[in-house]
């Protein structure tokens, strides 16, 4: 699995699916603000368990590198202490970008709360949000944060090119457990091969990661 075996064409692989690209955005729109009015009242029954579970805010707000390289603002429910980024040093290799994970079974940042709602993923769900504003789609390529974006090999850029999403191909295929390469790997083939039957799949499959808990730490 080598991200650099994938090109896009931006234009057959992307602008000649304009019109599939809108349907994706009008399912984005409806579903998501479906899932905000359905959820809302489990929203509140999470805030208020990470409220009582650790200090500090019960939204966890981060940066992260959306589509075209720009910047925004993700929602995420907090599944960490307060501080815990300063209380990490990334250690990236840029010379070894595939072999990068960033998740760690051991993390000793994670709260109570934060276990179960990694373990269950309804850590994300206020990424519903971010897909009504645009930021985000349901499918697409994680967002990764900028420290991460800046040593990308040239290959990688292209998982860019689209909305990131809250779920994708290579959350199916492992979630937090595999290298970044792979990631890269399954990003730009989901990009590649896209279609609005693919998205479809690709929600009914995390469906059933998530009550499996796989790959999910």
């Amino acid at each position: 699995m080598d991200a650099n075996e994938i090109k896009i064409d931006t234009y057959t692989d992307i602008k000649d699916k304009s019109f599939q690209f809108f349907i994706k955005r009008l399912f984005d729109i409806i579903l998501s603000l479906v899932g905000i009015v359905i959820l809302s009242p489990l929203f509140l029954i999470l805030w208020i368990w990470i409220k009582l579970d650790s200090k500090g805010p019960a939204v966890f707000k981060q940066i992260r590198v959306g589509k075209d390289g720009k910047n925004f603002t993700i929602y995420k429910f907090r599944t960490m202490v307060v501080n815990a980024e300063a209380k990490r040093e990334l250690d990236i290799n840029p010379e070894d970008m595939n072999n990068f994970v960033f998740q760690s079974k051991s993390d000793n940042r994670i709260t109570k709360s934060g276990a179960f709602l990694r373990k269950t993923s309804l850590d994300e769900i206020p990424q519903l949000f971010n897909v009504l504003k645009g930021d985000m789609s349901l499918v697409g390529p994680r967002p990764e944060i900028p420290d991460i974006v800046k040593f990308y090999p040239e290959s990688y850029y292209q998982r860019l090119l689209v909305l990131p999403g809250i779920t994708g191909l290579a959350q199916t295929n492992g979630r937090g457990e595999i290298e970044l390469g792979k990631t890269v790997y399954y990003d730009l083939k989901y990009i590649k091969n896209f279609s609005v039957w693919l998205d479809i799949k690709i929600l009914f499959d995390t469906v059933i990661k998530v009550f499996k808990s796989e790959g999910a730490f």
